[in-house]
């Protein structure tokens, strides 16, 4: 009775992490789709990633943790990785498939805790909330809240545009939902926007077919920029970005669990399924956050973590229907994510200027600069020098200062024009 009640309570658990995480298989094929890739077949790499990397950790990490393409880490292979440095889409693959292989290196040696301890928390807050506020601003734009300004870089945008007038109701709706914790509140949000955009007539895309054609589903990494500093400083970024936010996610999630004992199996299997997302057409995944919600569920086993996965997989066929979705329905979950990042303000040492600053320079570049690896190495390149003026040399770790000169260097790079 025992065995056939933990049994039901992991299927119901990987239910419910399904529902509260299928939201991603619009949100990320919408920012693919913005690198190049079609709204469809960016749906469709998500699907596979997630449901590759759920099934994984089911399978042999037996845990119940849901893998998904990471939010904040799919606005940087699109608009940084790939928009700010002209890759195509296929190069951006070749970097997450690099950056993954890194990632696998360090889960499978030592060189994972020599990081973790070589940069400063400050600095690993900074990038969490730098990317926050990156999604929050992405979100607003794609809304139709702020919009470029004639006379300012960003002003409020048209309010009696149907599509903005759309956007705000949805994004108060999205608010209500999330502040009371309804579960699913992000998929039901993207359910009551879509009809609100419906009765306002803003454009949405019609119900449209799902194509197999094998061509446009290999998505085959491409290697031809290797040569590029551009390039491995991409996946050096993409690389670090992996390390601290895994380790970190993982290591709570594994704490609600009262399984810390498992931390380097799913860490191993994380970035394995990292490395696969490239394979298989998208941002690296990552362990979704929502996985609290299967946790709290009852979910104990690997068994919740193949429930959701199956169903991930079953969401192929539901494709022509959810590709209506309109930007109007998505913003608001980038604007309420970027929220929960930007909350790692509270971990940050307000007192100490040495390490608050270039956590700062961070957080105010990477959306102000519209690029997450420009505003790294912002912070990056002032740590060492802070650190120096105030005579605290030995704070500056030997990695660290690599890290720091490799970005130094391509700003170099960019200054004369190479």
């Amino acid at each position: 009775m025992q065995q056939k009640n933990t049994l039901r309570k992991d299927i119901v658990a990987g239910i419910i992490g399904y529902l509260t995480t299928v939201y991603i298989v619009v949100v990320n094929g919408s920012i693919l789709s913005e690198a190049g890739l079609s709204l469809e077949n960016g749906m469709i790499a998500t699907i596979l990633a997630s449901f590759a990397g759920t099934v994984m950790m089911g399978v042999f990490g037996k845990l119940p943790l849901i893998l998904i393409p990471g939010m904040g880490i799919n606005a940087l292979f699109a608009f940084s990785i790939i928009g700010n440095n002209g890759f195509s889409f296929h190069e951006g693959l070749a970097v997450v498939c690099l950056a993954g292989l890194l990632f696998m290196v360090t889960a499978f040696t030592k060189l994972s805790t020599i990081l973790k301890e070589a940069i400063p928390d400050s600095l690993q807050h900074g990038i969490t909330i730098g990317l926050g506020f990156f999604l929050i601003l992405i979100g607003v734009e794609n809304s139709g809240i702020v919009t470029s300004g004639e006379q300012t870089v960003i002003t409020i945008g048209d309010f009696t545009s149907p599509s903005v007038i759309a956007g705000l109701i949805t994004l108060f709706v999205a608010i209500y939902l999330f502040v009371k914790g309804v579960p699913a509140n992000f998929l039901i949000t993207m359910i009551i926007g879509t009809f609100v955009a419906m009765a306002l007539n803003v454009p949405t895309n019609g119900v449209s077919s799902v194509s197999f054609n094998l061509d446009e589903l290999l998505f085959i990494p491409s290697f031809t920029a290797i040569g590029d500093i551009s390039f491995w400083l991409s996946v050096f970024t993409l690389t670090l970005i992996l390390i601290f936010e895994n380790m970190g996610t993982l290591s709570s999630q594994l704490d609600m669990l009262k399984s810390p004992e498992a931390f380097q199996k799913s860490y191993r299997i994380t970035a394995t399924s990292s490395f696969l997302s490239g394979i298989l057409g998208t941002s690296p995944t990552i362990s979704s956050a929502e996985n609290a919600a299967v946790i709290a569920s009852g979910g104990k086993t690997g068994r919740a973590a193949i429930t959701a996965g199956i169903l991930f997989l079953a969401t192929v066929v539901f494709i022509p229907w959810i590709s209506i979705i309109p930007a109007t329905a998505m913003s608001p979950i980038l604007i309420i994510v970027g929220f929960l990042m930007v909350q790692n303000m509270k971990y940050l040492p307000w007192n100490q200027f040495s390490e608050c600053i270039p956590a700062l320079l961070i957080i105010v570049m990477i959306p102000f600069t519209y690029s997450i690896g420009d505003g790294m190495a912002f912070g990056f390149i002032a740590y060492p020098i802070v650190q120096l003026a105030l005579g605290k040399r030995n704070e500056i770790s030997k990695p660290l200062l690599l890290i720091s000169t490799l970005f130094f260097i391509e700003f170099v790079l960019k200054i004369v024009g190479v």
